[in-house]
Order: C-alpha cells, then structure tokens, then sequence
C-alpha cells in the first residue's frame, strides 16, 4: 500500500491520533455510510462498543466524545476543538445527537456507549459501531483505530487486502536498503526522492502548499501552547509549564541577565512542551506521526528555524518530506501505534523521523541520513506506553521533550561519521516489531502497568 506524507502528518485534534483522531473518523465514517446506503431516515438508535485498548483508556483519551461527535458528522481534520464540550455537555443533558448532522435520534451515553474488557484479535484499539432500525439491525461495521489516525475496516482484514490503492510510485521502497539504493542509483536526495512519490497524487504546487500548511498549524500549535496557562484537564492537575518557560527564556540575552549556554536546548524543550500541552488540552494538532509524540517533530523543525538564519520554506519542504521516508518505513515494517508496540512505536519513530528531516536539511547524505533516524530509533527501543490516569500528559508530555533533544543529537553524531554504521535502519524497526510483540499488554497503552500503576500506589 502506497503512503503519503499527508498520511502521516494530518490535522487533526488532541489528544490522541489513535484514541481520538482515528474513533472520530471511523464514526464519521459510519455516519457517511449510513447516509450513502439511504438508510440515514430509518436509524432509530446506534450503539458504539469500544474494545481493548480504546476501552481501557478511551474516557483519558476523549474516545468517548470523539465517537460522538463523529456519529454527528464531525471530522478531526475541520471540527472546531472549542465547540467539543458545549455539544457534548448538549447531547448528555438532552438525550440525543443529530446523527450525520442531519437526523435527531435518542442517544443514551451508558446505554449507547460501551466500554468492553474483550479485545479483538487483529488490533487492540478496535471499535463496533451498529446501527438499529424499528425492525432490528440496519448496518454494522467494526473499525480498527492502528495508529497515527489511520483506520481499517474489518472487511479489509477479513480479505486480507486492504482498501482500494492502486497508486504506482516511480520509487516504491518498502526498506532502508531500498531507499538508499534507489537514491544511489538516480543521483536523488530522500526529500527529492519523496517529492518524485508525491507526484503520484499531486502536483508540486499542491505538495507544497500542503506541506507548508501542515508547518502552518504546527506553528499555530505551539502558539496557543505558550499562550496558556493553569492546569491540564483530566483530573491529575498537571500544570501547564511552556508559558512561564517562554518568559523565562525571553529573559536571557537582556542587560544584567545571565545567558544560558544551553539556552538552545531549552527552546527545543519550549516547544515540544508547547504542543504536547496544547494536545493534552484537546487543542488543534497535527499528528506527526501520533498525536501522543506530535511535539518532537514541530520541535526538531522549529529549533532548525529559529537557530539557521538561512533556513527558508524549502527546507520545511525536505525536511517533511525526508521525515516522512523513516515514518513510511516504521508503518511498514513495524507499528506507530502506542497500543501496539508501547511508546517505542510513537516517540521511537517521531524520533526517528526528526533525525532524518534535520539530517536532510543539514546535507547529510542519504546513508548519513538512515544513519541519524537509527540512532534515533535504537534509543528508544523498548519504550512502554504507560500513561498515568489513561490521559496523554505523564510521561508524554516531558517524554517529547527530551526525544526532540536525542534526536538533534542523533543528527549530530551522523554528520560526524561517512553513514556507515554497525547496526541498519532496519534491523532496528525490526527489532521495534519484535519487542512490541513480546512486550506485556499492560505495558501497551492500557495503564495497567509501570508508571500508571506506581502513580496510583502513591
């Protein structure tokens, strides 16, 4: 299956691209197809069964009123985040949503809305969406929430083919060792090698645009980070800390202020709090490759801004599209899915890919480059996804931080070698695979385990 850099960076909303932007568009979905079959008229209840990992943290995580507003017809890419609550707190005081934004039906949260201990075989976060007619069933559809805001239908697992894709990339690489190769021997950077790809769906006017309105709302992102301040929703009173260490940063370089040597760390850490706090508190996103680690990327990318007085559009442009070539490999090959594979698959391959964008942008080599995302990748390996009260803010919110640091440092140590490394890009996502594979489920997205369990024993 092809993939395009706007799969993996999409808008969306917090806090989870897997737990909140993928049940969203799966209700929306269904909605839609509610309304293409002509059986919108006839729906007289619907019911929402959450299985596995969307059930154990979904309320943490918004799942809940995701699938509520996609039920009603909103999608995560266009919905207004500050809207949520006011329609929300309407559909439980009154008893019902207008479904498809069209039709008015009785909606009963404890009834309608279930929360399952069951998993499905093929993925924990899996979801059942019905809808009831006066006589009884009318449609049925189960969706599989696998990360970054991707979904599947059960009949593409069934089929064991996924949905209609017949795009023919000019490059189609499904390793490292293919990329490189391909680079070599058509003389390509990655990002040229990637924008060649994206030429399968668009043209480079609209890749560009595209792309620069992704950079547009990461900016955005982390501009409403730094303008709030308080505490975090969801009950653990997390204070929010990117606003006061703004200040505290402006601070430096002023008369009779001593300036910090590692000042330019510190902005790094600014901005991947910025965002990932700004995710917490359910705002405007963009999933890079996850929701849970959309701050490493727009931090990686806004230190090279801020700190390259030459650094242009163009280069926003590459390293999006160089970021992109690590994040198709990890899909691939591995999972970015949190529930899947842990944290590893998350912050691992966020990592990863803001190695490889700033690598690219610094004029690494392509082997320079795979060399970065590894080392980006390998120390993260193992990474668990245990968060505290199922909610997106302990560890994540710090974890961001300091993968957005390891990952300037990868790149670092990259560009002082000739790309030639002891361990490959993608034994490393393998291993990934591997280690999810073997990695207990308490460790995987259900706060059942490490730190949420030691927060509550506290």
């Amino acid at each position: 299956m092809a993939i395009s850099v706007f799969d993996l960076f999409k808008v969306g909303i917090g806090p989870s691209s897997s737990h909140t932007v993928g049940p969203m568009r799966a209700a929306a979905t269904f909605a839609q197809s509610l309304f293409d079959q002509g059986l919108l008229g006839q729906v007289w209840r619907v019911e929402v069964r959450l299985y596995g990992s969307l059930s154990a943290t979904g309320v943490g995580h918004a799942t809940d009123r995701a699938c509520v507003m996609g039920l009603m017809g909103e999608w995560p890419d266009s919905i207004n985040p500050t809207s949520i609550p006011s329609r929300i707190a309407q559909v439980l005081d009154g008893g019902e949503l207008l479904l498809a934004g069209r039709l008015s039906i009785a909606f009963d949260w404890q009834r309608d809305l279930l929360l399952l201990d069951e998993s499905l075989p093929y993925h924990p976060n899996a979801m059942a969406l019905t809808a009831f007619g006066e006589s009884g069933l009318l449609f049925e559809q189960t969706y599989y929430s696998v990360g970054g805001g991707f979904i599947v239908e059960a009949a593409e697992v069934d089929s064991g083919v996924p949905a209609a894709n017949d795009v023919v990339l000019p490059y189609d690489f499904s390793s490292a060792a293919e990329l490189l190769t391909l680079c070599n021997q058509h003389g390509l950077r990655v990002s040229e090698l990637m924008m060649a790809n994206e030429r399968a769906w668009r043209s480079d006017a609209q890749i560009r645009q595209g792309l620069l309105h992704i950079w547009s709302v990461m900016r955005e992102c982390v501009e409403q980070g730094l303008s709030h301040e308080g505490v975090l929703p969801g009950g653990l009173d997390v204070p929010r800390r990117a606003a006061k260490l703004h200040r505290s940063l402006l601070e430096i370089g002023k008369p009779n202020v001593i300036s910090s040597t590692l000042s330019a760390m510190e902005w790094v850490n600014l901005f991947a709090l910025a965002v990932n706090e700004e995710n917490a508190a359910g705002g405007r996103m963009v999933t890079a490759p996850t929701n849970g680690a959309a701050g490493i990327i727009p931090a990686v990318l806004h230190y090279y801004m801020k700190f390259n007085p030459d650094a242009s559009d163009d280069d926003v442009v590459a390293f999006l599209l160089a970021a992109a070539s690590v994040g198709i490999l990890c899909k691939k090959n591995a999972s970015i899915s949190g529930a899947e594979v842990g944290c590893q698959g998350e912050v691992g391959s966020a990592c990863a890919m803001a190695a490889a964008g700033l690598a690219e942008v610094l004029g690494a080599t392509p082997e320079q480059l795979e060399n970065a995302a590894e080392i980006g990748l390998e120390h993260n390996l193992g990474l668990t996804c245990d968060p505290v009260g199922g909610l997106v803010q302990v560890p994540c919110i710090e974890r961001n931080a300091i993968a957005a640091v390891k990952a300037i440092n990868a790149t670092q140590m990259a560009l002082r070698g000739d790309g030639k490394h002891f361990i490959s890009l993608d034994r490393v996502i393998r291993t990934m695979r591997d280690t999810g594979a073997d990695m207990h489920d308490k460790y995987k997205e259900t706060s059942r385990g490490g730190l949420a369990v030691s927060w509550v024993e506290c």
